[in-house]
């Protein structure tokens, strides 16, 4: 092989493949095409110091190759805006969480691993199957701090004292120092999607739901403690006016500013001031003019530019943070 051949490249997921051989007939996953850009020589006699591009792609299967079932107790996949998520709830070791709608588990135990398993994590979602796959997520990650439970969380408030509970819901008042709100929704967002089969009466059902579950999590919320509220729709309904009237309603919440920031503002229309909506985040995928780009027209592109349209191209998501200032 010399610089500038014609080659296919392949991936050697299990790593059985010896340096430099010249046939190998293990389990590979074919990448795609590319052109050499060091000779076979200069590619095996750098290494490991050697840094930089080897092939360049000019044929590639996927924009990036696919993660899935790789590493599985090392790697959980999810989309950025997912992944952005349990940084802004920012959960802390020792504390103690809860993950109000959580299945199927990848962010409670985005958020466990960031707590570096020291604390609590509750996990609630009403589907059984749904509950196991939590805790088999959790078992395969090796994570013990997190406790999923198969519970309504519209249902997860109570006021009476109840003995031998054993730490299950449903949980008193001021519980929790921080809880994230992953909103059942439209799922309006959600790519690739080939055909919409939403009615309207379906997609206007989310908002009560969704204020329901906000009040429980209001009040199982220390003071001071943090409520990261967030869907994976676009709708104004779901997202924008569900803070405004998350405001209105509990004077005791303030809005917070959300670190990371990589999506975009909120959309106006909620009555929500410039600076509120600032506070937000909004991905909108639709900002990214990808299905007519050429790949090659990119090569020259500036790597700032290059992460813009990497963090763009996602889901459609929202997320708002808020801080419980005092009691209700």
């Amino acid at each position: 092989m010399k610089a500038g051949d014609v080659i296919s490249v392949y991936s050697d997921i299990k790593g059985k493949c010896k340096k430099g051989a010249k046939e190998f007939d293990e389990t590979k996953i074919f990448l795609g095409n590319g052109i050499s850009e060091l000779s076979r020589k200069e590619l095996f006699s750098g290494l490991p110091e050697l840094k930089g591009i080897g092939i360049r792609m000019t044929e590639p299967v996927y924009l990036s190759p696919s993660f899935d079932n790789v590493l599985p107790g090392y790697l959980f996949l999810q989309n950025l805006p997912s992944a952005v998520v349990a940084h802004v709830l920012n959960p802390q070791p020792g504390e103690k969480i809860l993950d109000l709608c959580a299945a199927p588990g990848g962010k409670t135990t985005h958020i466990a691993a960031l707590m570096h398993d020291q604390g609590e994590v509750i996990a609630l979602d009403k589907v059984s199957n749904k509950v196991e796959k939590i805790r088999q997520n959790a078992l395969l990650l090796g994570l013990n701090s997190i406790r999923a439970f198969c519970f309504d969380g519209t249902k997860a408030l109570r006021f009476e004292m109840v003995e031998d509970t054993d730490g299950e819901p449903p949980f008193l008042p001021e519980s929790f120092d921080r809880i994230l709100l992953d909103a059942p929704c439209s799922g309006m967002g959600q790519r690739p999607n080939m055909a919409c089969t939403w009615t309207l009466k379906e997609v206007t059902s989310y908002q009560p739901l969704q204020r329901k579950l906000f009040s429980v999590a209001v009040q199982l919320l220390k003071p001071g403690g943090v409520l990261v509220y967030s869907t994976c729709t676009v709708t104004l309904a779901e997202n924008e006016e569900q803070v405004a009237w998350a405001l209105r309603t509990f004077p005791c919440l303030h809005l917070q500013y959300q670190e990371p920031q990589i999506g975009g503002e909120g959309m106006m229309g909620a009555g929500l001031s410039f600076e509120q909506l600032k506070q937000l985040q909004r991905f909108d995928p639709s900002v990214v003019p990808l299905p007519d780009t050429d790949i090659n027209s990119l090569r020259d592109t500036r790597i700032e530019d290059m992460i813009w349209l990497a963090n763009k191209d996602c889901i459609g998501f929202f997320i708002a943070k808020f801080v419980k200032c005092k009691s209700i």
